[in-house]
């Protein structure tokens, strides 16, 4: 007993010297850090000028040009660019010129970029298994004439294989060079390219490929497969293209009779064969380019019209947004069936930034098919540009925090420190070269070392998510918001924009209006911010749903020729012009007591917590508090285990266990406190998922938008469950 109580105290007594010897360091490196600045201030206050960026940061970016009794309309101050002006000049107002145009402008310069696979080899893990990983090679580059000359040569070889003009064809296809080469041979000949996400179910393909009443479908060797089932519900397929794997051939037997298999290097012989037989039919304006289902996030996917006069405005808007130059390089990744990554590329194209495809297998060097000793695509590639969504983002951020706590002690105390002090200097507007290059070059060097922009969109980015992946990026990092309907374009935030937790002010193209809703209680004579449902206006606006006729008449409309969306979003607008989501009237459910809770926002708070990997909460008007369904974080939820005494069991049994159940919930409270949630918007109960939500699952969309009705129906006897205990 004695022995026992002598080494309990010898272990409290090292603790207490470890926890000293960390306080001491970091005390000792704070002092040389305030020494550091004393003597450097007056050298960074003269080279950084932080006066010009605290004003960028501030000015006023947006004001009303239209205030009414429930309405006031915002647009913005800030004037085009030269890019922006010069498509104007030369009229180059649909895809087709734009290619045109490009090629002319940028000729032999690098336009889209592969990665070659060598080989794929097993690899053996310390567990005994053999995995499969490739070994990549150097990234081979198409140049803008090329890229030009090839979609010239796919469009008039759909033409020689009989696709009509306007009569619509459906890309299926993952994110890769040949993809942009199909959409822009397609525009090239005034073909409609319907878009539909590679993670959608069979039915939902099906449901848009006899939509739109497609003969002829584009997909890759992959996906390839799934049309051996999917044909038997799409009678009037008669024709499909494939893109080839870089190693496997492509197996063409065995899919319906009567439906012709070719590829996609194929067509674009056919077509430079047939080139002078064949007379090209160039798009209008108000021609369909795009018909792009949106991920469905309720019921059936719907499908958006995009016209060429949509897209050119918003690429219009984007080359006003963000400060790029030839000498940048985009990484892209995210599906190029998502409005976000198809504009912002081809935004990059404007300026004539090349394009690397990646894929999450092969992105850095410890993605799970890279081979040891190879390196991933990033390293390789050295973006300096990129687009995310904020699940991204949000598993970055937990990533780095979890590297961080596991290391502990004086690594721990080093990182919160560094990250302390380069939030208190970027608020007043000066960069710390020195702190960027000593604690956070590692982790940027993740992603290449050179990144200078992540643009992110889809839904709102928590600003503890936001302020840490600026910081150890040491990049900007600009939140968009906007809709597959207003082709991914209503808000961006400025470049100088130093805030967080904000979408941006309206582009140059778009006009915004807050409209008072009433049963939320959101008006625009709030105080001090006007709130209210947020509708777009401008050339950016979709002209409605695909064979939707009431839907579109639901939430679309004319006034002063000009076309209007209504979002279902609720926003409000601070003085300098900029926007901030609050709330979307989808996700509002008043409880039985009249509160109101806004399940999105309390989602979003909590889905940062360590123990959340995915989150949904759910609340029956009848009833008087939330519930949530949560996919547990693997590691966290075992150390949360292991302090329970529960070490041996398993991830499944973690999950099913009740007292776990609690201390997750204790955990979610604590969490919400930090998070400054009400007390009714915490969840009175929860349930803990064994299942990760994917998009093949059919629970969140491609975009990993909650798809809330088929998880409620998934869920519902667990829902119950809550609320009967």
């Amino acid at each position: 007993m004695v022995e026992s109580m002598i080494q309990v105290l010898i272990r409290a007594i090292n603790s207490m010297a470890d926890s000293m010897w960390v306080g001491g360091a970091i005390g000792a490196i704070k002092a040389v850090a305030f020494f550091c600045d004393i003597v450097t201030y007056p050298f960074y206050l003269i080279l950084q000028r932080p006066w010009e960026k605290k004003r960028l940061s501030e000015r006023t970016k947006a004001v009303p040009v239209s205030v009414e009794a429930k309405s006031i309309t915002y647009r913005s101050v800030l004037p085009p660019r030269n890019i922006h002006l010069t498509l104007l000049r030369e009229e180059v107002n649909t895809m087709d010129l734009l290619v045109r145009y490009l090629a002319k402008r940028y000729n032999h310069r690098r336009c889209l970029g592969t990665r070659q696979i060598l080989a794929e080899e097993d690899e053996k893990q310390k567990d005994g298994r053999n995995f499969k990983k490739y070994v990549l090679g150097d990234y081979h580059w198409k140049s803008y004439t090329q890229v030009d000359q090839e979609s010239t040569g796919f469009g008039n070889g759909l033409r020689a294989l009989g696709q009509e003009p306007r009569s619509s064809i459906v890309l299926f296809a993952e994110t890769r060079e040949e993809w942009m080469i199909a959409a822009h041979g397609c525009f090239k000949q005034n073909i409609p390219v319907v878009t539909i996400y590679s993670t959608l179910g069979d039915e939902a393909i099906a449901h848009g490929i006899n939509e739109t009443e497609v003969t002829m479908l584009i997909t890759s060797h992959d996906l390839l497969p799934k049309f051996k089932k999917i044909l038997a519900m799409c009678p009037k397929v008669h024709t499909i293209i494939y893109m080839r794997d870089q190693l496997k051939h492509t197996e063409t037997t065995g899919f319906k009779e009567g439906v012709r298999i070719i590829s996609f290097n194929d067509v674009i012989k056919m077509g430079d064969e047939n080139a002078g037989k064949i007379v090209a039919v160039p798009p209008t304006q108000d021609d369909t380019a795009i018909v792009m289902y949106t991920s469905g996030s309720t019921g059936v996917p719907k499908g958006v019209i995009l016209t060429h006069r949509n897209m050119m405005a918003t690429l219009r808007a984007f080359s006003d947004c963000v400060d790029i130059n030839e000498e940048d390089v985009f990484l892209g990744f995210l599906p190029l069936a998502h409005v976000l990554e198809q504009a912002v590329e081809s935004a990059c194209l404007l300026y004539g930034v090349p394009i690397g495809y990646s894929t999450p297998l092969t992105m850095i060097d410890s993605s799970s098919k890279i081979k040891h000793g190879t390196k991933g695509d990033a390293s390789v590639l050295k973006p300096t540009l990129m687009t995310s969504v904020p699940l991204i983002l949000d598993r970055i951020y937990k990533g780095i925090n979890d590297k961080v706590t596991k290391k502990g002690g004086f690594s721990k105390a080093l990182f919160e420190f560094a990250c302390q002090y380069k939030n208190k200097w970027t608020r007043r507007g000066f960069d710390t070269p020195l702190i960027n290059s000593l604690i956070f070059k590692p982790i940027r060097s993740i992603l290449g070392g050179r990144m200078r922009y992540v643009l992110c969109g889809g839904a709102p980015l928590s600003p503890e998510t936001h302020e840490l992946i600026k910081n150890c990026l040491c990049a900007t990092v600009l939140q968009g918001y906007a809709l597959t309907e207003t082709t991914s374009c209503a808000t961006v935030m400025d470049m100088s924009d130093r805030t967080l937790g904000r979408v941006g002010n309206p582009t140059t193209v778009t006009d915004l209006r807050l409209v008072d809703w009433d049963e939320g209680n959101y008006r625009v004579t709030d105080k001090p911010y006007p709130r209210g449902e947020i509708i777009i206006g401008g050339d950016n606006i979709s002209p409605g749903y695909y064979k939707m006729p009431d839907k579109t008449k639901e939430d679309f409309f004319e006034e002063d020729g000009k076309r209007w969306f209504r979002t279902g979003d609720i926003g409000e607008c601070h003085p300098d012009g900029v926007f901030k989501i609050i709330d979307r009237k989808k996700d509002l459910v008043k409880l039985q007591l009249g509160e109101y809770v806004s399940l999105g926002k309390v989602e979003s708070q909590l889905k940062t917590c360590p123990l959340v990997e995915n989150i949904c909460v759910y609340g029956d008007p009848t009833k008087h508090y939330t519930v949530a369904l949560v996919v547990p974080n693997h590691s966290h939820l075992a150390q949360l285990g292991t302090t329970l005494g529960l070490s041996s069991a398993s991830f499944e049994e973690l999950c099913s266990n009740p007292n776990v159940e609690k201390a997750v919930l204790r955990e979610l409270g604590e969490h919400a406190k930090k998070s400054k949630l009400e007390k009714f918007e915490v969840p009175a109960a929860v349930k803990l998922c064994t299942e990760v939500w994917s998009p093949d699952m059919g629970l969140v969309t491609a975009a990993f938008k909650l798809k809330r009705k088929d998880i409620q129906e998934r869920y519902q006897h667990e829902i119950n469950r809550m609320y009967a205990s």
